[in-house]
């Protein structure tokens, strides 16, 4: 299995590399679309580098819906170019690229009118559905189905009686949006990228108009590095105006913010065996299968304050339940509310009309000689977007480099994981862990899992499950920091678990564990240990605080009251 490991020693030689010589392309941005770009790049043979100024994932790349959808409502847009592209890639994430990351979720749109509804959307389902099968990539998906009332109260028991005449039930896909990244991540650096998180780009290097490299700061250790690359590309999402104003180019575009939040209820608060997908007035509203949770979302507002920490307000909270609870049985209420989490779309904002049209499409230009932007798009089609913008890249490069060919190079666990899949019971019993166990692992780790026991072969206290957050074991926490660049606390419970919002103490109760765990690995002494926990229990009550302001403004004061962690 190819694998990579992004502990320290990794992290320090690669800023040393990037230094070191000039690359052929530098990627600033571990969001999915710069950690996408990465792979792109380095598997057309290219020297690569890849730089993110906090943690993989760490900004809109971690807050998402988490589902890999072809965007059914933009069919009725007759965006029917989006929707072809974003099955397509739905289909190859689903049986080629990341089988043990993305799977099948199915969705209930309940009908609240008789015959024509039925009639209007079940052509648009019908309609995605066969596009997704006339690209080649869908048939792993079950096709969609019309419900009467009283079967769609069968499997979805949930809802209102009155709050529909039937229903219609099809599928998409959902993933770990943060471990997918991190995942990525490690792809592109097993075939040869230098990737550093907690590397900020202060400033880029120029030669006359000619930009060729950029100054980075690392966050960790207080030293700064000049990085050369004969072609730099800007993926930095919503920071992206930001990013070009450090090369002095406001460009053709800019990119707008627009705030998304998502609840997260314990499975038990909402009974049924399907998601649920709801219209509102301005646009829709996702119940989505989350293990044993549900997320409820989003919503989509614009957002101009703080773009590192984005916060939930008490009034976008209200919002989502009053939405749901128009349909539900059984109201929800903000104590059934186990996590909050807010994200910033970037949206392409135009200066004129016809660009801002572009808004869940994405963009590739190339400002000035050796620096390429990539913005806008959706999460489904990252891979499209990086394979656009290392295409720019090697155009500025003038030289003859391959095609993209990561249509067919699988993500760092996917080969492998079917057989190990079937093979689950038995490694149940050689490790001693529970078959439900094992299956947690392989459809977080894939392959890379058999890596995770090898941990808990040689410490079986590893196997124990983390305190007051049984979903997880101990090795998890350890591999986090030994294989997967956690560098903090935070990064831990927050991406690469979802403690922090899958438990109603948000991971207060495991971070001391936590910290305890990664200490080893990332050498860590006492206080450093102490400054982790108290850290995290104040971004806790930070965002605690903000959700019960009543608007963006305050709720934003509130968040930014607990500071950012303090390096090593």
């Amino acid at each position: 299995m190819r694998t990579a490991a992004l502990g320290p020693a990794q992290r320090a030689e690669s800023l040393a590399g990037m230094a070191e010589r000039e690359l052929d392309v530098l990627v600033v941005g571990g969001g999915v679309v710069g950690a996408g770009t990465a792979l792109d790049a380095v598997t057309r043979g290219l020297s690569t580098g890849l730089v993110e100024a906090r943690d993989w994932a760490s900004g809109t790349s971690s807050r998402s819906s988490k589902l890999i959808h072809g965007g059914l409502r933009y069919l009725e847009m007759l965006d029917f170019a989006l929707v072809r592209e974003a099955l397509k890639e739905r289909g190859l994430l689903l049986e080629r690229l990341a089988p043990h990351l993305v799977k099948p979720v199915p969705f209930l749109y309940p009908l609240q009118h008789k015959a024509w509804e039925r009639w209007y959307a079940g052509s648009g389902v019908a309609l995605y559905d066969g596009m997704s099968m006339a690209r080649g990539h869908g048939r792993g998906l079950p096709v969609h189905r019309h419900l009467t009332r009283r079967h769609a109260l069968r499997i979805a028991p949930c809802l209102k009686k009155d709050a529909l005449v039937g229903a219609l039930q099809y599928y998409d896909a959902q993933m770990d949006d943060a471990r997918y990244v991190a995942t990525l991540v490690r792809t592109a650096a097993s075939y040869g990228a230098q990737v550093a998180n907690r590397a900020r780009v202060t400033g880029f290097l120029r030669e006359g108009e000619r930009v060729v490299g950029a100054r980075v700061q690392d966050v960790e250790g207080g030293g700064e590095y000049e990085i050369r690359a004969r072609q730099v590309v800007n993926a930095t999402g919503v920071w992206t105006d930001d990013t070009q104003a450090m090369v002095g180019e406001r460009g053709q575009f800019h990119v707008r913010a627009s705030k998304g939040i998502h609840l997260v209820v314990p499975k038990d608060r909402i009974h049924s065996t399907t998601g649920l997908i709801l219209r509102t007035e301005k646009s829709v509203l996702f119940v989505i299968p989350w293990g044993r949770h549900w997320i409820v979302g989003t919503t989509d507002t614009g957002w101009d304050l703080d773009k590192a920490h984005p916060a939930a307000s008490s009034a976008d909270i209200d919002y989502l339940l009053e939405h749901v609870n128009s349909v539900l049985a059984v109201p929800l209420t903000r104590d059934d509310v186990q996590g909050v989490y807010a994200g910033l779309r970037p949206l392409l904002a135009g200066e004129s009309d016809a660009t801002s049209k572009l808004s869940r499409e994405h963009i590739v230009a190339h400002p000035v000689p050796g620096l390429v932007v990539v913005a806008g798009g959706k999460y489904t089609t990252y891979r499209v977007m990086a394979k656009d913008a290392v295409d720019a890249a090697v155009h500025g490069l003038d030289q003859r480099v391959a095609e993209c060919v990561t249509e067919d190079v699988p993500l760092l666990g996917a080969e492998g994981y079917r057989a190990l899949w079937n093979a689950r019971a038995r490694i149940a019993a050689s490790t001693g862990l529970h078959v439900v166990r094992v299956e947690h692992l392989l459809n977080r780790y894939g392959a890379a899992a058999e890596e995770v026991l090898e941990l808990i072969a040689a410490d079986p206290s590893m196997g124990e499950p983390l305190q007051a957050a049984d979903d997880y074991l101990r090795a998890e926490v350890v591999y986090a920091a030994s294989h997967e660049g956690a560098r903090h606390l935070d990064d831990v419970l927050t991406r690469r678990t979802r403690i922090s919002i899958e438990t109603f103490d948000r991971g207060t109760r495991s971070a001391r564990q936590a910290a305890e765990l990664m200490a080893p690995v990332l050498g860590w002494d006492e206080g450093q240990i102490d400054r982790e926990v108290e850290h995290y229990h104040k971004r806790v009550e930070a965002e605690r605080e903000s959700q019960r302001q009543p608007d963006d403004l305050t709720a934003d004061a509130a968040r930014l009251g607990a500071p950012d962690i303090v390096p090593l």
